[in-house]
């Protein structure tokens, strides 16, 4: 498992666990997962409850918690939880309520909002998934690279990538379980509409 393999690599650091692996391995990669983070930030922004699933060590969550009211993160990897904790002081001006939980086991309820970045991709069950995150909020965003990305993918990333999705993969799966589906692209840290060979986002709505 990745996880595994950047937990014995690196060691709990300031970044947090994951983030940490990422500045030592390939530090642009930061700069990617920051610019996901503040498009959902923006996306999201002046709602009261958020739901973040898959936060990993949750050093990028502050970004979203800037713009809401309430941020609860959760991951299935408790190490990843500890080191969230850990890196998040109880007095921070950006408080966050991380918690371990598998959302394919059961789904949270009475947020305003939930998205998933980098995880769809790890997920072979997309229904359950998708379907879940259905049952923990209105909104959803979901933010997954592309099937055609992984031609440039590392060989730990092609490991545990078992779902990446085409757009209109992405779209057809979202639309099973969401009224309104948009879709956008990310090219580096710039998000767009028009062809989207790497990264995707995709934002349902159920609302009338």
């Amino acid at each position: 498992m990745q996880a595994a393999l950047i937990a014995a690599t690196v060691p709990d650091g300031p970044l947090g666990a994951h983030t940490s692996y990422g500045w030592e391995s390939d530090p642009k990669r930061v700069c990617f997962t920051a610019a996901r983070y503040k498009f959902v930030a923006k996306m999201l922004e002046g709602l009261e409850n958020v739901l973040e699933v898959g936060c990993g060590d949750g050093f990028f969550s502050r970004i979203v918690r800037q713009h809401v009211g309430n941020l609860q993160a959760v991951d299935l990897n408790r190490d990843y939880i500890a080191s969230a904790y850990r890196n998040t002081p109880k007095d921070s001006r950006w408080r966050i309520w991380f918690n371990d939980w598998d959302i394919l086991e059961a789904p949270l309820s009475g947020f305003d909002a939930v998205y998933a970045l980098d995880l769809f991709e790890h997920i072979a069950d997309e229904e359950r998934l998708l379907g879940n995150l259905a049952k923990c909020a209105p909104v959803c965003i979901i933010g997954a690279p592309s099937l055609e990305s992984q031609v440039h993918a590392s060989e730990i990333s092609k490991t545990e990538h078992v779902n990446c999705p085409t757009k209109d993969g992405l779209r057809g799966a979202m639309e099973r379980h969401f009224r309104h589906v948009f879709m956008f692209g990310m090219s580096d840290e710039v998000v767009h509409t028009g062809h989207m060979p790497a990264y995707l986002f995709a934002l349902g709505i159920n609302a009338s």
